[in-house]
């Protein structure tokens, strides 16, 4: 898969910066005209307060989801250690400002697990993102494990880029190995950014459908494609294995 990468193990459920950005169709296509988008987040929790964060965010993740969708809820298994990562869905900034309003005087969300969560984190981010024009949101087939691939891209490389990128993914998709779940390019956030969520139905499986797709033509083929532009369009690759504590989808 392409970019940077990370195996998270989730829970199932159901800042623009400064200067100039060329756009294009790639990033401001009909996706974004309707206003929804996603906020990822990633809590890096205290290491010996994991097990605690995880048992209280799963009898409380309820409290939370009253108020706006999650469409995933993942910790991170490999690329990362002591992590969750979440993605929720707006339909629109003033829809996440009021849901945050709704939270601060939400008693029982304050008491039973605000206020108790917090002292367990060190670290807290958030990026806002939107899915690409071509990508629509998909959902796993059954519980398994997810691939969150990041790319840092060079400023005003959509342009350039989208097309190739989008043959690349494609080509993983036509494999049969792997779901792709989505493709979000930030807005808010460290900019120039695209993140592609894949689940798979367990790291074996991921890992032999990897060696396969390697050999298979039209993987090669897009791979070479995307070689042939990342000097001028790539930074930086990672990625994370995550395992799923809820998803909604």
């Amino acid at each position: 898969m392409l970019g940077s990468r990370a195996l998270c193990r989730g829970i199932a459920a159901a800042g623009r910066g400064v200067g100039l950005q060329v756009s294009s169709s790639f990033a401001t296509g009909p996706r974004q005209s309707d206003g929804t988008f996603y906020e990822f987040r990633t809590y890096t929790v205290k290491p010996d307060k994991m097990k605690d964060f995880l048992e209280l965010t799963s009898k409380n993740i309820h409290l939370r989801t009253a108020h706006s969708p999650v469409v995933g809820y993942w910790t991170l298994e490999f690329g990362g250690m002591n992590k969750t990562f979440h993605i929720w869905k707006y339909d629109s900034f003033a829809q996440r400002a009021a849901v945050r309003a709704a939270l601060a005087v939400d008693q029982e969300w304050q008491e039973k697990y605000l206020s108790r969560m917090l002292p367990m984190l060190h670290k807290q981010e958030n990026e806002i993102t939107y899915l690409v024009p071509w990508c629509e949101l998909g959902s796993p087939p059954k519980d398994g494990v997810y691939e969150l691939v990041t790319f840092q891209m060079k400023p005003g490389g959509p342009a350039v880029w989208g097309q190739s990128f989008k043959a690349a993914v494609s080509a993983h998709i036509k494999t049969g190995y792997t779901k792709l779940i989505g493709v979000f390019h930030t807005e808010y956030g460290l900019l120039n950014r695209v993140h592609v969520l894949w689940w798979n139905e367990n790291p074996d499986s991921r890992a032999a459908g990897r060696h396969y797709a390697h050999e298979d033509p039209r993987v090669v083929a897009a791979g070479k494609q995307k070689v042939s532009v990342s000097h001028t369009c790539f930074k930086k690759e990672s990625c994370y294995c995550l395992s799923s504590l809820c998803i909604f989808f």
